[in-house]
């Protein structure tokens, strides 16, 4: 099984970057896992029609592929104004229920403060209609980013003759906390991924009769 996450903030460095690239490192289980950082990338915004998707030059084609040989994703945002990234939003419109459907999805909320609930409840609400992925009952939120999820911190600190180093790991009951939840909702995520292949399977293999008059969602 392939894993993607997709971090959807605009800014180049970001703290939903970083956030990718430690789940992306205690991610287990899967054959594959692959990190999209959008901003990186120079995506078109979608205006509904087909041609926008394609063109030269344009990344699409190869972030496409990822998204359709992938069996889970986890899509990261930060939150600004109360609101998912455009990017993010851009990238879910963009996104083929063909390549979509049926897939589980874990969402993350990254944010400086202690907020971080508004973009869960905004993708839950609409991001997902359409492409029909499955958003996992439990969700992240990484409050105060900035202070977890970092590199070990360490101290230079003399000894008697001045020579020798001691390095300092800090770990908060915090920093435990939320490393413990990540670590649950990495392998609630995989059970999902495991048990709706067999769904996506049976969705080729036995459809349900003019199931494309039911494409888009309600």
């Amino acid at each position: 099984m392939r894993l993607l996450i997709v971090s959807g903030s605009q800014r180049a460095q970001s703290q939903s970057a970083k956030v990718a690239k430690y789940m992306s490192s205690v991610a287990t289980g899967y054959s594959e896992v692959s990190h999209i950082e959008l901003c990186r990338f120079d995506l078109p915004f979608w205006d509904g029609e087909p041609e926008s998707k394609s063109g030269e030059g344009n990344p699409w084609t190869m972030i496409s592929y990822k998204v359709r040989r992938a069996d889970a994703l986890i899509l990261i945002t930060p939150e600004w104004g109360g609101m998912a990234s455009p990017l993010l939003k851009n990238f879910l419109l963009m996104c083929d229920n063909q390549d979509t459907a049926h897939k589980p999805a874990l969402l993350v909320s990254v944010v400086s403060g202690i907020s971080g609930a508004y973009p869960i409840a905004e993708l839950r609400m609409n991001a997902l209609k359409n492409n029909k992925l499955v958003a996992l009952p439990d969700h992240l939120i990484i409050r105060n980013v900035t202070e977890v999820l970092n590199t070990n911190a360490s101290l230079a600190s003399a000894s008697l003759d001045g020579e020798q180093e001691i390095e300092c790991k800090f770990e908060s009951k915090r920093e435990i906390d939320l490393r413990a939840r990540i670590d649950y909702s990495l392998h609630m995520l995989h059970q999902y991924s495991g048990a709706l292949v067999e769904i996506r399977n049976r969705h080729d293999s036995t459809p349900y009769p003019k199931q494309q008059e039911y494409c888009y969602g309600m």
